[in-house]
């Protein structure tokens, strides 16, 4: 249920953040008792995003019932296309995607949770203190300092956790990315374009574009502490512009930060009652960005783990439960320097699209 406020001084688990990973833990956790599921925005939750489903994440979602067909946007689905714009390479790779409303298929997700999880909107956790017989969590809600406490806390509040500060672990760099929502004055192809264009500065790292009915979503990477990102996202637009005139003018600017995975030390399961999933954790792709296949996983093993263990093991079994996910990005954080080279890059425009595509598909 969804409430202004927590109504109870104790919870089976508290969740910190209500995106996949957290509505999927939450989901799990609840098996075992009362769920506090605390999100810092609003309600319905937005995080800017490109909104695309990979096949993993809607192998997981199977288990959930269907997708409804209002998240679901025009064109339907959308192959990976390498584009490198300076040299005029265009491969069109196997990896195809389903084309999401991202803030609809949030809201979706939380109507899955049962009755015992309690979802309060603009409560954002400011501190915790893990005693080892329970946890004690300080939230700001409606202006107001309170403490809860519960078994065990799931952090799933994103690259710039509170909870993983909060914990004292390692904190990992986030990059900048600016999303443009353009309105699309003819058709373009149902590609998302992952472009790779020299000149715009070594901050940068690539571009897409990705329809979205009569609007199209124009986004950039940038690495940390890059300076002016704005003017960048300017730069790249009119060079854009200037080969797709079906790109009109900007009707929103939006700008995210996103985990920086950039070693096996950046991916913490959790500290001892208190486990992280989803990016807070460190489970995302380092190579492509792609995010919610991670979230879906880890979360749902995180309220698997709190659910069949006492708080003491929950994280053990968490860190089991998530030994081939680590693995899977430990291999990829192997191939990056590689992939980000302006060698790697130029190598991919010559080697045969089947290389391309099968090395798409693990990214």
């Amino acid at each position: 249920m969804t409430a202004s406020r927590p109504t109870h001084e104790h919870y089976t688990t508290i969740v910190a953040g209500s995106g996949p990973a957290g509505v999927l833990a939450a989901y799990h956790a609840a098996e075992k008792g009362p769920v506090l599921l605390v999100e810092s925005s609003s309600l319905p939750r937005y995080k800017s995003c490109g909104g695309m489903l990979h096949r993993h994440t809607l192998r997981t979602l199977k288990g959930y019932g269907e997708l409804p067909e209002d998240i679901i946007l025009d064109p339907r689905t959308v192959r990976f296309r390498y584009n490198d714009w300076d040299r005029k390479v265009l491969k069109v790779t196997s990896l195809e995607l389903l084309n999401v409303d991202r803030a609809r298929f949030d809201e979706w997700l939380t109507t899955l949770l049962p009755s015992n999880v309690e979802l309060v909107g603009e409560c954002s956790l400011r501190d915790l203190d893990d005693t080892g017989e329970s946890v004690t969590v300080s939230l700001r809600v409606g202006g107001e300092d309170i403490s809860v406490t519960c078994d065990n806390l799931i952090g799933a509040d994103g690259g710039r956790s509170q909870v993983r500060r909060s914990l004292g672990v390692a904190n990992t760099a986030t990059y900048v990315t600016l999303q443009d929502f353009v309105r699309l004055e003819g058709a373009i192809e149902p590609y998302f374009d992952c472009i790779y264009m020299r000149g715009i500065g070594d901050e940068y790292a690539y571009s897409y574009i990705i329809p979205k009915g009569d609007v199209a979503i124009v986004g950039s990477v940038y690495y940390p502490r890059t300076k002016h990102p704005w003017e960048k996202q300017d730069l790249t637009l009119d060079i854009l512009r200037s080969k797709m005139p079906q790109l009109g003018e900007t009707v929103s600017r939006e700008a995210a930060a996103a985990l920086h995975l950039r070693s096996r030390s950046d991916i913490v399961p959790g500290v001892g009652r208190v486990l992280l999933t989803g990016e807070a954790g460190g489970f995302m792709s380092p190579s492509s960005g792609e995010g919610i296949s991670y979230a879906v996983n880890s979360g749902r093993r995180a309220g698997m783990a709190v659910a069949g263990n006492n708080p003491n093991g929950a994280l053990e079994e968490y860190t089991s439960l998530t030994a081939d996910i680590r693995s899977n990005l430990c291999r990829k954080l192997r191939w990056l320097p590689v992939m980000e080279s302006g060698l790697g890059k130029m190598v991919a425009g010559f080697v045969p699209t089947s290389i391309v595509s099968a090395v798409t598909e693990g990214l």
